[in-house]
């Protein structure tokens, strides 16, 4: 059964000189970007969001020095359903919550995926997190990447940690296993956008979006490299793609990684276990950031799970085989 709880929304914010001149849907997408743009475009229609008093649409130009007030109501965004699916939760308190996520477990509601998803779970744990946008979530993992995520239980930690995560405040190591000998860590500075010949995918691309990926090799075994990868950007698919793109795909990557490849005279465990990998060797190792509440600043890590570690210990067994 669906939430209708609805949680009253009452924020002013005074447009800087900066904004001025521009329109007012423009200049709220800025100001209160804890919401989306279709959201307050609604609000602004709705007479929900006014300018000094007065009821304006979304295409009027607004002045520096204006006040802008939103009085509403955030309300449930979708038939979203609460789960009873279990969570591995790290560390909660009543801001925030920090999960360890399995392997095979989506995010978000989406086409294929209209439940038993992460969300579904947070409804459950957390009933009021419904009135909080897209239930706390600031940033995703894909289904089959595990490890560490931060979920907002309040309107008020959710900006702060949106805000965090634009300001690249907060820190988000991953490790992952690639195809390929890599010699030395590096910066990959490259856009990402959509695939111009395949939707699905994300690629790198000149009209995509800003994304830096800082990498560094942590072992190197006869035909692939165990890395760690800092985000200091968070696109979407942001270190498969980028990996790819410097000629080291991730193991087990359905939709980037093309050919696996197996050393030559390889076991045939380690042979099975590469071509049978069931999702793409990446992990979300550590995450750091600021409380929202307290400004203290704090640290997780999850350790690498278990399939992760078969496949480096294998590769490990490997390279000792053939040393010398």
């Amino acid at each position: 059964m669906t939430s209708t709880i609805k949680q009253p929304i009452q924020l002013q914010a005074d447009v800087p000189f900066e904004l001025g001149g521009q329109r007012l849907d423009q200049v709220a997408a800025q100001l209160f970007d804890e919401f989306s743009r279709s959201r307050l475009a609604a609000w602004i229609k709705d007479g929900r969001l006014t300018v000094d008093g007065a009821v304006a649409r979304p295409r009027d130009t607004v002045h520096a020095g204006s006040k802008l007030v939103l009085d509403a109501e955030q309300e449930a965004q979708g038939e979203w359903v609460a789960q009873d699916i279990e969570l591995n939760i790290v560390y909660e308190d009543e801001h925030l919550l920090v999960i360890d996520k399995p392997a095979g477990l989506v995010v978000h509601p989406a086409a294929g995926h209209a439940d038993g998803t992460l969300l579904n779970a947070l409804l459950h744990h957390v009933p009021d997190i419904v009135n909080v946008p897209r239930a706390g979530i600031v940033h995703r993992l894909d289904k089959d990447t595990t490890g560490l995520m931060v979920v907002a239980k309040t309107l008020q930690a959710q900006t702060n940690l949106v805000e965090q995560l634009q300001k690249r405040t907060v820190s988000r190591i991953y490790e992952c296993i690639c195809i390929g000998v890599i010699t030395a860590g590096g910066t990959i500075n490259a856009p990402i956008g959509r695939s111009s010949s395949q939707r699905q995918r994300m690629a790198v691309t000149d009209g995509g979006k800003p994304a830096i990926s800082h990498y560094r090799v942590l072992e190197r075994y006869r035909s692939h490299t165990h890395v760690r990868v800092k985000l200091e950007t968070g696109r979407t698919h942001q270190i498969r793609v980028h990996m790819t793109h410097v000629g080291y795909p991730l193991v087990g990557d359905p939709v980037y990684a093309g050919r696996f490849r197996i050393p030559p005279a390889a076991s045939q465990s380690l042979v099975q276990s590469l071509k049978e990998f069931p999702r793409q060797a990446l992990h979300a190792r550590f995450l750091e950031l600021e409380h929202p509440a307290t400004g203290q600043r704090m640290k997780w890590e999850s350790p690498l799970p278990d399939d992760l570690v078969w496949l480096l210990t294998l590769l490990r067994q490997d390279r000792e085989a053939f040393v010398g």
